[in-house]
C-alpha cells in the first residue's frame, strides 16, 4: 500500500478497510462505506481548516449556540465612543466587506462555504491512499482557501477605511527599512485610540509583508539587526510564520502580499486603495487581545457522501460550514507600504 502524503489524514487499518468497502462495486455496499467514510474524515478536516490558515492567531473563532443571534458591542470600555471607529463584515463568500458605523453594536453575518471533490471507485477499492489522500488536501485546501480570502479581505477593508497609508520616505521604492516598522510603531499607537494609561491603546505587534520583502531583511547589515536575530532570519524556512522580531513586533510573510499578488490586487482593484507611488503594501495589526477579530461559527465543516457517482464508477464528498468574519475595531488595523 502506498503512504498517503498528507499531514491531516493518516490511514489506520480500520481506516483502510472503510476506503476499500467504499470502492465496492456493489451500489449498497458502497455507499455505506462513503457514508462511514465521510463522517470519519471530518474531524481531521476541521482541524486541517483551523491550523492550515494564514488566519491562525488573527481571528477568533467564536462557537455561536443554536439560535444566538452573532451579535457583538462594539466598546465595552468607552461607552459614547462608538463613533471613534468604525466596524467591517463581509455579507457572504467572496462579497466587498461592509462598512458599520451606525449604534452601539453589529450583527455578524454568517454564511456557507462549500467545497466537493471526487476519483475513481478503483483508487479506493485497491486502498490507494496516495490518490484519495491528495483528494482529501484538495478539499481541505478548497475550504481554507476560501475562509483565508474572506477574513484577509475584511481587515483590508477595515485598513482602507481609515485613509492612512505609513511610509518610510528615505527609503528607495520596494525596499523593506526598520524605520518603516518603526514609523508604523508610532502611527499605530497615535491613531489607535486610548492614551498612556489605558489598556486600549493601539499597539503594532504584528506585521505582514510579502516573501520578497522578507528578503529585504535577509539583506539587513550588522548595523541594523544584532547578530542573534540575523541568525534566526538566515535559518528560518520560507513561510515559517513568524520569522523574528523588529522593535517587539513579530514579522510574517505572505505569499499573497506583494506587487502584482492576489491581496495587492484587491487592495488596489477592488478598494481602489492607493500607495503613492511605492511598490508593496504592509498589513500591521494589533492583536494583543484579538477582541476586535472574530470569526462567529454556526456551524464547523460538515462532510457528506455524494451517493450519485457510483453510476459513473466514482466516489465522492461534498460539504460546507458556516461562519463570518468581523473587524470590530479598524483602528487595529493600520496599512503601510514600500
Amino acid at each position: 500500500m502506498s503512504e498517503m502524503k498528507t499531514k491531516t489524514f493518516q490511514p489506520t487499518p480500520e481506516l483502510t478497510d472503510l476506503l476499500v468497502r467504499s470502492g465496492s462495486q456493489q451500489k449498497e455496499v458502497s455507499l455505506a462505506a462513503n457514508a462511514e467514510f465521510a463522517k470519519a474524515l471530518e474531524q481531521p478536516l476541521r482541524q486541517g481548516v483551523l491550523s492550515g490558515n494564514i488566519l491562525d492567531g488573527i481571528f477568533e473563532p467564536i462557537q455561536l449556540a443554536p439560535g444566538a443571534a452573532p451579535e457583538f458591542p462594539l466598546d465595552f470600555l468607552a461607552p459614547g465612543t462608538e463613533k471613534d471607529f468604525v466596524a467591517y463584515t463581509i455579507p457572504n463568500h467572496g462579497y466587498i466587506p461592509e462598512r458599520h458605523v451606525e449604534g452601539d453594536y453589529v450583527m455578524v453575518p454568517t454564511y456557507d462555504i462549500g467545497s466537493s471533490i471526487d476519483y475513481l471507485l478503483k483508487y479506493a477499492r485497491d486502498a490507494r491512499w496516495d490518490v484519495v489522500g491528495r483528494a482529501m488536501e484538495v478539499l481541505e485546501a478548497s475550504f481554507v482557501k476560501k475562509m483565508n480570502d474572506d477574513g484577509w479581505h475584511t481587515i483590508l477593508a477595515a485598513g482602507v477605511d481609515r485613509n492612512i497609508v505609513v511610509f518610510d520616505s528615505d527609503a528607495a521604492g520596494g525596499q523593506f527599512t526598520k524605520r518603516l516598522v518603526s514609523l508604523m510603531k508610532t502611527v499605530m499607537r497615535r491613531n489607535g485610540g486610548g492614551n498612556s494609561s489605558s489598556n486600549n491603546r493601539g499597539q503594532l505587534t504584528d506585521l505582514y509583508v510579502s516573501p520578497e520583502a522578507m528578503e529585504d531583511l535577509r539583506n539587513w547589515g550588522i548595523d541594523q539587526v544584532d547578530e542573534v536575530t540575523r541568525r534566526e532570519i538566515y535559518v528560518a524556512d520560507d513561510g515559517a510564520g513568524v520569522v523574528n522580531r523588529v522593535f517587539g513586533v513579530n514579522l510574517h510573510d505572505l505569499d499573497e502580499l506583494g506587487e502584482g499578488q492576489e491581496y495587492q490586487l484587491f487592495f488596489n482593484n477592488v478598494l481602489s486603495g492607493t500607495l503613492s507611488g511605492d511598490a508593496e503594501l504592509v498589513v500591521g495589526l494589533d492583536l494583543r487581545k484579538r477582541d476586535s477579530f472574530i470569526m462567529p461559527v454556526r456551524e464547523g465543516v460538515q462532510i457528506y457522501e455524494d451517493d450519485t457517482l457510483h453510476r459513473q464508477k466514482r466516489a465522492g464528498f461534498y460539504g460546507w460550514a458556516e461562519q463570518g468574519f468581523a473587524v470590530l475595531d479598524n483602528r487595529r488595523v493600520i496599512l503601510g507600504s514600500l
